[in-house]
This record gives C-alpha cells, structure tokens and sequence, in this order.
C-alpha cells in the first residue's frame, strides 16, 4: 500500500514510525513532515491546510489511504474534499470535526447527550463575558472558542488574570478569529488523564489510556502548552475506573453521534478530569493527542493500516487490537521561551543515544547538512520498559546526550502523583 500521512509533527512522526514497521505498507508520503520523518518517510513540501493541493498529489501518486494528523486540515474539511474525489481518508469529516473547532458546540453536544462536564456559558460580547466572569468563582477557565493550536485555554486564578484572559482573547484578538466566542468554564479538581479512541458509525474502541502534562515547567506551573510530556499506561487508569469511563463518556458519546447522525469515522481524543464526582469531560480532539501519540502508538503491536482499514468499512467490532505491556515514557525538549515567544534555527547535537531510545521530532528542519530547530516543541525524547521507572530513567539519561541553544525539558515527566 502507499500511504499520504498529512502533518509535520511528533505526532505524525509517530505515525510514520508505526507504519514503516508495518508489512502491508510499502510506500510512505507525509506532507509537509520535518527532518526526522524524512528518515522513513518521503517528505512533500505541501502544508497541511493545502487541501486543494493534496487532492491532486493523492491522485497523481495513486494514494490507498491518506492519514490526517492535524485539527486544521480536519476543521477545513480535508476529508469531504477527498472523499468527493473517491479517495480513502481517514478522519472525521467537517461537521463531525466541530467537535474540536468550537469549544461552544462540543460543550452542547456533551450536555446535551448527558456526558458529565463542567458547568459553562459561553459569550460573544467582551462587556457581557467580563461582568459575568466570576460566576462559578476562582480558579476559572477561560476557553477561545475555536482552535488555538493548544493554547487557548487560560487558568486564571483571580479576577484580574481572568478579565486580562478575555481581553487578549476577545479584544486583542491574540488567538485571531478563535477568539470572538468565549467560554467561561468550571475549574474541575481532581486528576488530569486522557482517553484516545478508535471510533466507526457504531463502535468506540478505547486505546490505552496516557498521562499528558501541559504546563511549562516541573510540578504542573506556568502556562499551558500543547504538551511537555507523557506516559502511559495512565497511574490512575485501574479496572474500575475503565469500567465507569465505559458506561459514564463511552457509551453516552456513542449514542450522541448517533442521534446527532454523525458519521464519525477516526480518533477522538478524550480529555478527562477524574474528580470525586467520577469523570468528567474537558475536551474533545477529533484526531490522535501529541504528545500522547508518541506512547500509545509505541505500545500498540496490532497493525495500526488493518485497524483504519476496519474503521472505514465499519467493521471495528470485529477487529481484535493488541497492545503491549510495557510502559513507555515521552519527554519533550522546547526551544527557549516557548509556549510564547522563541527563536527558531538553533542548531541541534546529538550524541549517541541508546539503541532502543526513539526520537519524534515535532519541530526539526535540515538546512545545509544541519539538524535545527523549526518549532517550539523541538523533539520527544521516548523509550519503553518494563516499569514506568526504568523507562522514565532511559530517557533523562539520553537527555543529556542532546543540545541545543535554549533547550528547555520537563524533569519530573512520568514520576507517578
């Protein structure tokens, strides 16, 4: 088979890496793709949002599937411009992608259907969303209504933090068009964990479960990213839990495609918060998680290509998927300043690393023989093991054995809360 993955992240990266391990898959595109891909892939130079573009080099390269990484391409509607043309995708189309382009829809299909989340308003009008602000009291979150590359969802511990929110949102337009509608929204306590999903017209199919976390620095502080790091399986995903995820989110999103008459075919990312009322939904993805990608796709020893192949022929139920033991770690190295502002072009070292450690780059380019930095989220540093302990030692170790100008990590990813 050949196959078109779409995107240039550690995500993607990961993707490629499950693929090139595959026997049904002799061919690999991935448009745009970064350095590291380029290792396994054939890297094309058209973006990701250039659908137009990839409907025509799916074509004149006879494409059997094309793979979508991206929210972007998802919310622009690459699926039905491919799927008018005959062409075999794999994702959500548009109106199922809506789930992740807007907060505010996501956030009515969860009551509606009865899955459990935070209480919230929603607001178009910066005047209405100030003087309401303080609702649910503080902390608060603050939510850009539309897509902000995993950065539009503020924390604010007090009212000025949450009224300076909305004013970057809503007035300065820090997040663009994202955020002209804003969500004001509960503070959930509790334990953050993730879900990934497998989902046809009439099955969901969880993964196993990963701990993502997303603030800048060591002990859960500072901004949010779009991940520092992850590991799976998740330290509080027991059987018990499993089973009152199954029943509570599972099985009340499944039936709510169904009445909605979503023809969901894809990943869902769920983005749960555990709290002493039981699991509760703070948001949906409509594609696979990255960082979390980086350790679920590691530990999957199914074929990921019979598994898509299943989804689009809606015969999941019937497709038994295995996954490994093991427990794997990913730790992210960031460019200096990210999640705000930060240089590109710094050259990247890398000494020699163990042979079972396995680098996704994110944001890497080659520019005249040099690895550099093209990203804020440079590299995930990954490794697998027996005990979440080993692997996590793995890779800090061949941490040390990289360098670049303003590398930044997280040093407390995968230690257990």
């Amino acid at each position: 088979m050949k196959v078109l993955v779409v995107g240039s992240g550690g995500r993607e990266h990961a993707i490629c890496y499950k693929l090139s391990n595959e026997d049904k898959v002799d061919k690999i595109y991935c448009a745009p793709g970064n350095a590291g891909i380029s290792e396994i892939a054939e890297t094309v130079d058209i973006k990701d949002s250039d659908i137009d573009s990839l409907v025509e080099f799916a074509k004149k390269k006879d494409i059997d599937i094309t793979i979508v990484g991206p929210e972007l391409s998802l919310v622009m509607g690459i699926v039905d411009e491919f799927e008018k043309n005959n062409m075999k995708i794999f994702g959500p189309n548009k109106a199922c992608a809506l789930l992740e382009g807007s907060k505010a829809y996501s956030k009515e299909f969860m009551i509606k259907h009865n899955i459990p989340t935070a209480r919230y308003k929603e607001f178009n009008n910066l005047n209405e969303a100030i003087k309401n602000v303080g609702i649910y009291g503080y902390p608060v979150v603050v939510k850009a209504d539309g897509l902000a590359a995993g950065k539009g969802v503020i924390i604010a511990s007090c009212e000025n933090e949450a009224v300076d929110s909305l004013k970057d949102m809503m007035q300065n337009k820090k997040f663009g068009i994202s955020g002209e509608k804003v969500i004001i929204e509960e503070f959930l306590t509790g334990i953050e964990t993730s879900i990934l999903t497998f989902v046809d017209n009439e099955t969901i199919v969880p993964m196993v479960s990963a701990k993502d976390h997303k603030k800048i620095f060591d002990g859960e502080v500072g901004p949010n990213t779009g991940g520092m790091g992850t590991f799976s399986p998740s330290d509080i995903y027991d059987e018990k839990l499993q089973i009152e995820i199954d029943e509570k989110v599972l099985k009340p999103i499944m039936e709510g495609l169904k009445k909605d008459n979503l023809k969901y075919k894809g990943i869902l990312f769920i983005g749960l918060m555990i709290t002493s009322d039981g699991p509760k939904v703070l948001e949906f993805n409509v594609r696979f998680g990255d960082p979390e990608t980086q350790v679920v796709l590691t530990r999957l020893e199914s074929s990921l290509i019979d598994i898509i192949e299943s989804i689009l022929d809606n015969r999941l139920s019937d497709t038994h998927i295995k996954w490994s033991d093991k427990k794997t770690v990913c730790v992210m190295l960031t460019s200096g300043g990210y999640p705000n502002n930060y240089e590109k072009g710094k050259v990247i070292n890398i000494d020699d690393l163990d042979e079972d450690i396995i680098l996704f780059h994110s944001g890497t380019k080659i520019e005249k023989e040099l690895l550099l930095t093209n990203g804020g989220r440079v590299i995930g540093v990954s490794a697998k093991a027996d005990t979440l302990k080993e692997a996590t030692r793995k890779v800090y170790e061949n941490i040390d054995k990289i360098y670049f100008d303003g590398m930044h990590y997280r040093r407390d990813i995968g230690e257990c809360e």
